[in-house]
């Protein structure tokens, strides 16, 4: 069981599609769903989401937290990175769908781009050479994550 993390944008739609065939194609079941992370700011609105989800015949999943005003809350003050806070607030959120709704498996649509970038981030901000992966199972071992565009 799958969950696509869908954002809307065309790397998650693209993910979700691709998901979707491979479905339908693979000699054993799989089951594609899709999430959604509301962050309740003015600039977002996931409804659109919702119907065109439906329409696939895909499981969807709102999920929405009022992230800006949590990082404001909650944000450590020596080190004031609203997008990695917002990055680990919406990764657990999904994990906790995961877990409430019996997918073990969570998709993400980051590709080699996002990885590159992510590796220069990295190294230019905290000088370290590292960037995300491509699989990796999360640390209470429940959920796998995945991210099947990373080598395109």
């Amino acid at each position: 069981r799958v969950l696509v993390g869908l954002s809307g944008g065309k790397d998650s739609l693209t993910l979700l599609h691709v998901m979707l065939e491979m479905a339908r194609r693979a000699p054993f079941k799989v089951e594609v769903a899709a999430a959604t992370v509301d962050p309740m700011t003015p600039e977002y609105d996931p409804s659109p989401l919702r119907d065109y989800v439906t329409s696939l015949g895909v499981p969807y999943h709102l999920l929405s937290k009022p992230l800006i005003e949590m990082a404001k809350d909650k944000m450590n003050p020596k080190r004031p990175s609203i997008c990695s806070f917002c990055s680990r607030m919406k990764r657990g959120m999904l994990y906790s769908c995961c877990r409430d709704h019996g997918y073990t498996c969570l998709a993400l649509g980051q590709h080699l781009d996002d990885a590159c970038e992510s590796f220069l981030m990295s190294m230019f901000h905290n000088g370290i050479l590292k960037t995300m992966k491509a699989h990796y199972d999360i640390q209470q071992g429940d959920v796998r994550v995945i991210r099947p565009l990373m080598f395109l």
